[in-house]
């Protein structure tokens, strides 16, 4: 522990050697410092910083450290260290205190992360200088701005600083869907497995924002979706780091967007900063991407070989590439499917489907008895899978099935087994409100609100009152003011299970505002 070994270490970083000199000024400049804190300051690896304080005097106070003030003079002359690239909005910081405060609260108090997905927090700074930098670099009022996935909230970031930009969120996540709509900023929120497709109604945006799963195939997947949700003449922007030890992954997360055909507008080091991700120096670039007339194509081309497998952890990491489930065949023996969804063996003669394609559109075919295949880690898409279909009964086969949402209860009957779901369709209801609510879950593909006005105007009918198109959209958008322009199917579970009572309410204003009907003989 002395002063060769820190020479040794900054003679071996050559010109990276930056970073560390970085940290070694921090040390020693009389502040207690925590590992995670030095990682995230400097933007450099746990393993360095931990390399780095192996060759330095330190006294300790719990986990905290400093190089003594007595000890610092034998570094002084390794101290000279250029600045680290300038922060574009570093400037803008100062106006914006009020969202800071706010951005921290949200920040801390959102769901957890989920290792599975892949989620590592970015600071509440991070997320205030992204939004900052959409609108030093684009005009936003009236922008429209996808966010691909968004559990660092920055959706909410750029709706506090720039109120009049559109922004729709995308993700699987419902905690973080519910957690968003709960601030009631304005948000629009989608359900979305980028690995099954992105929905109808998120795409036509200006501008897209994603921070994907630091995988070559969660990057190419995040970003390809974001380019389907662009118009032509849109930007991408990617969060994205590999640390200063992992050049090779940088590269082939570099090679998959190259892929893709994208310009590189800009690239702004270290930019995003986040709570953990030590390996990779708590910090990612920013990219600011810009696709080409070639893009589409391949865009197209990459969807088509997409794999589930695109994360890190958990049952869809890329080392664990799983297909199908073990056996699937023998969940269906004496069920006897019309159709079969997802992969199943090869010698099974019925008609089969994509899970993806299953969800995008209606099946041509009318099918009776549906088998659906679900691989590990695709469990979130379960209520979408019965909500996409009209079948009688839906035999669903995987590991670790959940419960279905209670407000599936107003189609199906549902029984399980050992890895199985079996999903059996119940007879339409006689309750008018009921009756409601059962044609727009029938009706999984279109649009909910248009299902649910001309399920009003049937309703009205019934009762022997007239209800106009414009009144029924009125309580519509009363009842259910998030309903416009997206499908069941796209809907967060937190929208789906607060449909019973919305459509009871309208149900109900009919009887409230129905004529009285004239009595037999009364003058006129």
């Amino acid at each position: 522990m002395d002063r060769d070994g820190v020479e040794r270490l900054l003679r071996e970083a050559g010109a990276d050697s930056r970073r560390l000199r970085h940290a070694l000024t921090l040390v020693c400049d009389g502040q207690w410092w925590r590992l995670a804190g030095l990682v995230r300051e400097t933007a450099t690896s746990r393993r360095a910083i931990e390399a780095l304080l192996r060759e330095l005097p330190l006294e300790r106070s719990g986990d905290a450290f400093r190089v003594p003030l007595t000890r610092t003079p034998a570094y002084q002359d390794l101290f000279a260290v250029a600045p680290p690239p300038e922060d574009p909005v570093a400037h803008l910081l100062p106006h914006y205190s009020d969202a800071l405060d706010r951005l921290s609260d949200l920040i801390a108090g959102a769901p957890r992360a989920r290792h599975v997905l892949d989620h590592v927090a970015a600071t509440p700074e991070t997320v205030l200088r992204r939004a900052l930098l959409l609108g030093a670099r684009f005009w936003l009022p009236g922008t429209r701005l996808l966010c691909v996935g968004d559990h660092d909230l920055t959706s909410l970031a750029v709706k506090l600083v720039h109120p009049e930009t559109e922004v729709t969120v995308a993700d699987i996540d419902e905690r973080i869907l519910a957690y968003i709509d709960a601030q009631e900023l304005g948000v629009r929120t989608r359900w979305a497995d980028l690995r099954l497709g992105l929905p109808a109604s998120a795409r036509g945006h200006d501008l897209a924002l994603t921070d994907p799963p630091y995988t070559p195939e969660g990057v190419g997947l995040f970003v390809a979706r974001a380019v389907e949700g662009l118009k032509d003449d849109g930007r991408v922007l990617l969060a994205y780091g590999a640390g200063e030890r992992m050049p090779m992954l940088a590269f082939k997360v570099q090679q998959a967007l190259a892929d893709l055909n994208l310009a590189y507008e800009a690239i702004y080091p270290d930019f995003n900063r986040y709570f953990g991700a030590e390996a990779i120096g708590s910090a990612a670039d920013l990219y600011i991407l810009r696709p080409t007339s070639k893009t589409r194509p391949a865009v197209t081309s990459r969807l088509s070989r997409q794999s589930t497998a695109i994360y890190t952890q958990g049952p869809q990491a890329v080392e664990n590439a799983h297909k199908g489930i073990s056996a699937p065949e023998r969940g269906i023996s004496g069920f006897e499917p019309d159709l079969l969804v997802g992969e199943w063996p090869k010698e099974l003669t019925q008609p089969r489907v994509k899970v993806s394609t299953w969800l995008a559109k209606p099946y041509a075919a009318a099918s009776d008895r549906v088998a659906v295949a679900l691989p590990p880690g695709l469990e979130a898409a379960l209520p979408r899978l019965l909500l996409a279909t009209r079948a009688s009964h839906v035999r669903v086969l995987g590991a670790g099935l959940p419960p279905l949402p209670g407000v599936l209860s107003a189609v199906y009957t549902s029984s399980t087994g050992e890895d199985m779901l079996d999903a059996v369709r119940l007879p339409q209801p006689g309750d008018p409100a009921a009756r409601v609510l059962r044609r727009i879950l029938d009706n999984g593909h279109a649009k909910l609100a248009n299902t649910w006005r001309e399920a009003l105007i049937a309703a009205a009918r019934e009762q022997g009152a007239t209800l106009t198109k414009n009144d029924a959209r009125a309580l519509i958008r009363e009842a259910a003011p998030w309903a416009e322009d997206l499908t069941p199917l796209e809907a967060p579970l937190h929208r789906l299970s607060s449909l019973p009572e919305a459509v009871s309410a309208t149900v109900t204003s009919l009887t409230s505002t129905s004529p009285t009907p004239t009595s037999p003989g009364a003058a006129s």
